[in-house]
């Protein structure tokens, strides 16, 4: 069941009730006795645990951070082409050249 939060807007009185969803709102000041008695709007106090949930959902530091694998890109094998052997004509086909003697 949750807790609601009320406060009386003629003598100033703040309270927290226990209340079940279905549960009609208080209009009456358990204080004063004043119709001004109004449900706040406040933050909700639990926290989800478990394995499903992660570390940075907790206020605090002090819960252990589950231990993730670094994401990496997926590995590609670099296959590079097999070397061909340019076509040659006979008018751009290489010179043989001799190797140069030194006398």
């Amino acid at each position: 069941m949750p807790i609601y939060e009320y406060l009386c807007e003629s003598c100033g009185s703040k309270k927290e009730h226990l209340q079940k969803l279905s549960d009609e709102p208080i209009q009456v000041c358990p204080t004063c006795g004043g119709n001004t008695y109004t449900k706040l709007i406040s933050a909700a106090g639990f926290q989800l645990k478990g394995s499903g949930w992660y570390a940075t959902d907790f206020k605090n530091g002090s819960q252990s951070k589950p231990k993730t694998e670094p994401k990496t890109e997926p590995k590609v094998k670099n296959e590079s082409m097999p070397e061909t052997k340019p076509k040659t004509t006979p008018d751009t086909a290489p010179k043989a050249s001799t190797p140069s003697t030194t006398k």
